[in-house]
């Protein structure tokens, strides 16, 4: 049950920060999200040895994370959830792939390991990007410059479904595990004959919350497919700011510097 309230104390987080007021907070949408869009673009065009070039893309969640003045405890938990992917990704290239690629105060270092410290510094670049765009812009702003840039309707409401019932299970499950923890004298962990049922009644609770919660939606308008307009103009400073981001990710992609 703790699991579940972290999971949604977390996802409640990431909407709170989203309405700060800071210099990124204030940038149009579409800069925040074509710099992300590039810069992700750019970091996973690197091939799988070069954690050295790769390495000044840092700027980025560096900077943003500091002006936007988001904690790095709410970030590091999503990104813990990707870790075992790319561990599981690169750790058969330790083994195999066993040259020596760097000598290092007399330690070789592999071109497995070189890769693998590649793939978790891609993660870690590209998930912190993604995360910094949802922590700095709300979902309705997000979605809704999808809309003004030409994105398939049914994609943006995908994207926006997801996001709305990944809260929805999670309250179906805290509610379900508690009534459980209630009835079972005192056991701590849902036990293993117990699951198909739990898991059956969860699915029907949550299609049957999600068909209401929609139902809501659309008797409040959505479900419209006309293009919202802009709350705040492109400004220079948003173009400004878009331009320097996306020539500075290029310039590091294509001119060496380490």
């Amino acid at each position: 049950m703790s699991n579940i309230a972290a999971q949604m104390r977390s996802l409640h987080q990431f909407e709170t920060l989203a309405l700060g007021n800071t210099a990124i907070h204030r940038l149009h949408p579409l800069t925040k999200l074509c710099s992300a869009l590039v810069f992700i673009i750019m970091a996973v065009s690197f091939g799988r040895y070069d954690f050295a070039p790769l390495a000044p893309f840092l700027f980025y969640p560096v900077i943003i994370t500091a002006i936007a003045e988001i904690p790095y405890r709410a970030l590091l938990p999503k990104l813990l959830i990707a870790l075992p992917f790319c561990l599981f990704a690169g750790i058969t290239n330790v083994i195999y792939e066993r040259g020596v690629a760097w000598l290092i105060w007399g330690i070789q270092v592999s071109y497995g390991a070189v890769s693998l410290l590649t793939i978790l510094l891609k993660m870690y670049l590209c998930v912190s990007a993604a995360l910094l765009l949802t922590a700095t812009t709300p979902l309705s702003e997000l979605s809704a410059q999808l809309r003004r840039l030409r994105i398939p309707y049914i994609m943006v409401m995908v994207f926006e479904m997801t996001y709305r019932y990944i809260g929805v299970l999670l309250e179906e499950t805290g509610s379900m595990t508690t009534a459980y923890h209630l009835r079972s004298a005192g056991k701590k962990a849902l036990e293993m004959r117990h699951m198909g049922s739990f898991v059956g009644v969860l699915l029907l609770r949550g299609f049957d919350r999600a068909e209401r919660v929609y139902s809501a939606m659309l008797c409040r308008g959505y479900g419209r497919q006309e293009i919202p307009p802009s709350r705040q103009p492109f400004q220079y400073k948003d173009g400004a700011v878009l331009a320097g981001i996306c020539a500075l990710a290029v310039l590091l992609r294509f001119v060496r510097i380490v």
